[in-house]
């Protein structure tokens, strides 16, 4: 008798696949058009991401209605790695927009040990190996423990995933750390100006930009709420994959928790970043890049 591996990796419901893969669309279009007007790292990154979870769920709906797609190994492993992945990109973008915003308002380093671990978080060049290393574990989790035939198999596919959840975690715990410590520095600082100007540089037409410090009293919360979100998200998967009892490891698979607790805060993520003056404009920073290297 065939498997429906769907059915029991916990994919039920075609309604809520559906619904994320639609909404998920025109978020897709309007990141590729900021993409476009705005070329930034953010912009480009987070259209990749929804690319990828338009795709990931679209196959969830279709692994949940159809019979034959649920007995399909590959189809499930395809579906895992490709949910798995995408969050890389989510994460890493709103790193990326803390540091970035972070280079608008530098703040000096602390000294001594403190300082070096200070310049290691805001490392972009760590980070992003951290988030890789977290996607192949992962991967190669996902693929060993889907493929498995015997419990010690299974048992090695299922703590490679469980190491990547931790990596994910760690880093949410980061990005939750660096967001606090920027929004304390600009309220310490008394940089809370909503105000826009208007740059001119020889040879460039002018361009709208938003102060150096954060523009808008609606930045601040703004930032915080995504950190948390992802944090939320990642926190699900730490407390039900990462957990040493089976019982506990099966709610990741529970639609009534996977959705609220999982799709959910990146879905309202996602929505965050196009929050006007949110993200810097490319020519900003590299401006401010140019500034910091003459000194």
């Amino acid at each position: 008798m065939a498997i429906n591996y769907a059915s029991y990796s916990g994919i039920h419901s075609v309604a809520a696949a559906v619904i994320f893969a639609v909404v998920y669309a025109p978020l897709l279009v309007f990141y590729i058009l900021q993409s476009i007007r705005r070329p930034t790292y953010v912009f480009i990154v987070l259209s990749l991401f929804c690319a990828l979870r338009v795709t990931a769920f679209i196959m969830r709906a279709i692994l949940a209605g159809s019979t034959g797609a649920g007995e399909n190994l590959n189809l499930i492993i395809a579906e895992q790695v490709i949910y798995s992945t995408g969050f890389f990109g989510l994460l890493y973008s709103a790193y990326t927009l803390v540091l970035d915003r972070e280079l608008l308002n530098p703040r000096p380093l602390l000294p001594g040990p403190l300082g070096l671990v200070s310049r290691l978080i805001r490392s972009r060049h760590l980070i992003r190996i951290a988030l890789s290393a977290a996607v192949a574990i992962g991967i190669v989790g996902a693929i060993n423990y889907s493929e498995a035939k015997t419990p010690s198999a299974a048992h090695s596919g299922l703590k490679l995933r469980q190491i990547s959840i931790y990596i994910f975690l760690a880093v949410c715990v980061l990005l939750a750390a660096e967001t606090l410590s920027l929004v304390v520095g600009e309220l310490a600082d008394g940089r809370n100006d909503a105000s826009e100007t208007i740059v001119m540089t020889p040879g460039q037409k002018p361009y709208p930009v938003h102060p150096s410090h954060l523009s808008g009293k609606h930045v601040l919360p703004t930032l915080l709420l995504i950190a948390l979100l992802l944090l939320i998200r990642e926190s699900f998967f730490t407390a039900t994959t990462g957990n040493s009892s089976a019982t506990t490891q099966a709610k990741a698979n529970n639609e009534a928790l996977f959705y609220p607790l999982s799709a959910l805060p990146e879905l309202l993520a996602v929505c965050l970043f196009a929050v006007r003056g949110l993200v810097p404009d490319r020519r900003e920073l590299q401006e401010r890049e140019m500034e910091r290297s003459q000194v």
